[in-house]
């Protein structure tokens, strides 16, 4: 098969028992086979190539690249599109409860179509799935707005056909097919996968695909292109160009040898399109709504069949155990957790996130991990000019002044060390240096050489023999231009350089090397006869000046913004394409114990379980390639952890979409923001902070809501439970049960606006469907014996002890099941004493007030007769405030004793857990080391 055959692409994972493993196998197995071919690609003679795709160096003609489009397709990679807007919305509706609530809502109109509580169930459905669906796609439409709607060029030289001389044309990026040569110049982004032909000075931006901060240099022009050997790796081959780097200087020409899905970028893209993981958010709900599932499933039939042999009326029994099923069911779960993310998604925006989905706002709260890259986050995003040093490491301003020199005067473009020396330097002195020095000539930069010369006439400078001195100033890599030196300055005197003095610069320069700087040197020579012409030739007999020392500088609000997120209870864990020296001298600088720094070399040979201790105990990941940032994130869930990655390069994007949520920032290539669920407008970890706080609000609102719903329901379940076995009676009308849970649901709907107390924020919170099993039947059973008490009262004190009077005891019944439901919500919705030390927002206030007047005017109402109720005498209130206030203060007591109960609990788990896998933890983690070592080891 030639590599003109069109690809398809194919499944290659095998078949795996988790949709993620597969995932994660198929996009190891697409990179690994792209980056065997185009492995094979370098290592080819030039001329072998180009025979290969069937081309000469005059390039396609019109015609072939016409046809091999066809056969190709278009050159783009595979990437997310949003659904259609009624995809979207029907997706909003998948829901456990939802299902559940159109369940009922059919078996109520069944047996009664003029049941209101068909209308209200479809209310509540209807709006819960309408928020949703307009929240997300809201949030779409404004995270497609973000990407850069402009149409890309690039030059290709091809021919009109027959004999016809070859020219170079601009074509639309889409339109590059396999075996084009392509032109590449300064600034130009890199259409598809190119193998190099031809090239000067040619400097590549990889920082997409290999995190590096700092181009990287290619292969010049070579006099016999016979391929390199030795690499397997195609972002370190020196031969080859990559779609979705960008060209920072020099020219090229090169061969597109893969286009679209089948580049090393496509390769990735490709495995990142289709349904996404499940994430914390989806596990929890499901948990929880099992959880409530299954206590309706037991309750309901309890309940049916105690009705049924008690009153023998099977058919209301059967109503009454709908409605019950409706009152333990929390029917505005779905609704008030859809409110609540698409109020936290509002309030995000305002701090310059954009939520993409709207359950990664609970993901951003129950995070504990996260996981960054350092460009950009840590960093600055750009190069300066740390220091300049002497011999002997200590700063000096010569040093400075020539470094400055050699980067003014030269006429190639200037790389960003170069810019980096002249913005160090003021405007005033600028003026000096000009009127000061002229230029003579220039040695350009080659990347044999890796230096460059200039040669300037020092106007003030008079030679022995009359005539203008001209000095040559050269800088480049410590070994080129040391190699060239025989003598260096030492405080102001040009002293030999002897070996033992060579070794100790050497050693100067390798130590700012392991501080994760970029060290370069700077060496002079005056030439006392001067001429008009320079060759490399007269690169000799140099001076050793000293040093010129760079980094990309940490950001002065990083190390801050990493304690904020500490305090929050978030691990930071930097995950980087860099080398390890430089990201162990970033973190180091912002605060972060670094420790030992793991190498993507060191991941590979470890399995799944070693990894998961590795990086439970490792802080810095250095060297790391894309599949190797995903199995991070997967060995960090797989740990128990809630783990976000903020990426925005093409390397970060299986990682994105691996992880619990996946934050992106606007500036990001397109498929790092496809795979996103959060876009920060700015990379800031200052703004990520603030929206972990409004994630957790979020989430603590959606338990708050779970909690006192289900706990207040199951208690009112539980009393009716009670009720049917020993009162003749229904306790409660079933229009009654659907009238009561509408006016406290409505009263929840203030819930979204509360506010958390601030001991809430500052941890992870996750979802614990167990908890709130056993939250509902500690707390739940309270509420039940203040019904039973209200049960008593209105049976031996107000004579409600007969069918003749079931109305009054019914109406009793009502309006201290919903007071005491509502007042609830305030002892539940904190740890605190409520309207001591924590009270609700205004919101919440309000809506307790109206609920608690509308259960009050109810029975006295017009409405009374057709409800079933009547009026209550006015001895009876005296009696619902003392049961009611008694009721508060049982709730707060258990309240306070489950919560210790909880944190006893919870510190002998740990205690018990310390103690039975500490020995365990300390022999795998030496046999993970033994490992490492035995394959290290020749």
């Amino acid at each position: 098969m030639t590599m003109l055959t069109p690809r398809t692409p194919t499944k290659l994972a095998p078949p795996g028992r988790i949709r993620r493993e597969r995932k994660a196998a198929e996009l190891e197995s697409r990179t690994r086979l792209a980056g065997e071919r185009l492995a094979g690609y370098s290592a080819a003679p030039g001329a072998e190539v180009l025979r290969e795709l069937a081309v000469t160096r005059d390039g396609l003609s019109h015609a072939e690249a016409t046809l091999r489009l066809e056969r190709h397709g278009a050159n783009v990679v595979a990437h997310e599109r949003a659904p259609r807007w009624w995809i979207q919305l029907a997706k909003a509706y998948g829901n456990p409860f939802i299902a559940v609530l159109v369940f009922l809502a059919a078996v109520m109109w069944w047996q009664d179509p003029s049941d209101p509580g068909v209308v209200i169930l479809s209310v509540m459905v209807g709006i819960s799935g309408l928020l949703r669906f307009w929240q997300e796609f809201r949030s779409g439409r404004a995270a497609d707005a973000l990407k850069r709607l402009v149409t890309t060029t690039c030059a290709v030289q091809r021919r009109a056909g027959g004999g016809s001389a070859p020219a170079t044309v601009e074509v639309p990026m889409d339109r590059v097919v396999p075996g084009d040569l392509v032109k590449l110049a300064a600034g130009d982004l890199i259409p598809a996968d190119l193998r190099i032909l031809t090239a000067k000075d040619l400097m590549v931006g990889q920082a997409a695909l290999s995190g590096e901060s700092l181009p990287v240099a290619k292969a010049d022009t070579r006099t016999e292109d016979l391929g390199q050997h030795g690499t397997t790796d195609p972002v370190e081959a020196d031969n080859l160009v990559l779609m979705g780097t960008s060209v920072t200087s020099g020219t090229a020409t090169g061969v597109v040898v893969a286009t679209g899905s089948d580049t090393y970028f496509g390769s990735m893209a490709g495995s990142l399109v289709g349904e996404r993981p499940q994430t914390n958010f989806d596990t929890g709900v499901r948990r929880v709504s099992l959880l409530l599932i299954r206590f309706m499933l037991v309750m309901v039939p309890v309940v049916f069949m105690i009705n049924g042999f008690t009153k023998g009326d099977w058919d209301e029994a059967f109503l009454f155990g709908i409605a019950v099923a409706v009152g333990l069911t929390p029917e505005m779960l779905p609704m008030v957790v859809s409110a609540n993310l698409a109020r936290g998604a509002v309030a995000m925006s305002r701090h310059k996130v954009v939520v993409k989905r709207l359950n990664a706002i609970q993901n951003l709260g129950a995070m504990d991990v996260l996981c960054t890259d350092k460009t950009g986050t840590l960093t600055e995003d750009r190069i300066v000019l740390d220091r300049y040093l002497d011999v002997h490491g200590e700063d000096d301003g010569e040093v400075l002044e020539y470094g400055y020199l050699n980067a003014h005067f030269q006429t190639g473009l200037r790389n960003l060390m170069d810019q980096a020396v002249i913005d160090r330097v003021d405007e005033a002195e600028e003026v000096v240096v000009d009127a000061r020095f002229s230029m003579v000539d220039e040695i350009p930069f080659d990347f044999a050489r890796r230096r460059m010369s200039v040669v300037l006439d020092r106007r003030s400078a008079v030679g022995a023999v009359g005539r203008p001195e001209h000095v040559m100033i050269t800088k480049g890599a410590v070994e080129e231009v040391l190699a060239l030196c025989t003598h260096m300055r030492d405080r102001g005197e040009r002293v030999e350089l002897t070996e033992q003095l060579r070794w100790h610069v050497t050693r100067i320069a390798a130590d700012n090397n392991r501080r994760g700087l970029r060290v370069l040197a700077v060496a002079t020579r005056t030439v006392t006869a001067p001429r008009d012409t320079y060759s490399v030739a007269d690169e000799d007999q140099l001076t050793l000046v000293g040093f010129l020392a760079f980094l990309d500088p940490p950001k002065a609000d990083a190390a801050r913004a990493l304690r904020g997120l500490a305090d929050k209870g978030i691990a930071v864990k930097v995950v980087t394409g860099d080398n390890e020296l430089v990201a162990a001298r970033v973190c180091a600088d912002v605060g972060i114990d670094v420790g030992h720094v793991v190498s993507g070399t060191e991941i590979d040979l470890l399995d799944d379980p070693a990894l998961r201790r590795l990086a439970a105990r490792t802080t810095v990941f250095a060297k790391v390639n894309p599949v190797q940032k995903a199995r991070i994130v997967r060995a960090l869930q797989a740990d128990g952890h809630t783990v976000g990655f903020l990426g925005d390069g093409i390397n970060d994007a299986a990682a994105l979409r691996d992880a619990d949520v996946g934050i992106s920032v606007d500036t990001a290539v397109d498929i790092a923001k496809e795979s996103a669920d959060i876009i920060l407008l700015e990379k800031d970890l200052t703004v990520l902070e603030q929206g972990v706080v409004q994630g957790r609000t979020t989430f603590g609102n959606t338990i708050k809501y779970i909690k006192m719903t289900a706990s207040s329901n199951f208690g009112n379940v539980f009393s009716v439970l009670v009720a049917s076995a020993f009162i003749p009676f229904q306790p409660m009308l079933a229009i009654m049960l659907l009238v009561q849970n509408l006016v406290y649901d409505i009263s929840q709907l203030a819930t979204p606006w509360d506010r958390m107390d601030e001991e809430y924020l500052r941890k992870p919170r996750n979802w614990d469907a167990k908890g709130i099993g056993r939250f509902m039947v500690t707390i739940g059973p309270v509420s039940s014996v203040f019904d039973i008490s209200m049960f008593l009262i209105m049976w031996n004190v107000f004579g409600a002890n007969s069918e003749a009077n079931q109305s009054l005891f019914q109406s009793g019944w009502f309006i201290e099941g919903l007071l005491s439901q509502t007042l609830i919500v305030h002892m539940i919705r904190t740890r605190k004493i409520p309207f001591i030390q924590s009270r609700a927002s205004w919101p919440v206030m309000v809506m307790t007030v109206l609920a608690v007047l509308t259960g009050l005017y109810l029975p006295f109402s017009p409405l009374a007769p057709s409800l079933g109720f009547v009026a209550l005498p006015a001895s009876y209130f005296p009696w619902l405030i003392g049961v009611l206030l008694a009721y508060c203060t049982l709730t707060q007591f258990v309240k306070t004793w489950y919560i210790r109960r909880q944190l006893l609990q919870r510190r002998d788990d740990l205690g018990l857990d310390r103690e039975s896998h500490g020995v365990e933890r300390d022999r795998l983690q030496h046999v993970d080391h033994l490992r490492l070592v035995a394959v290290r080891s020749p």
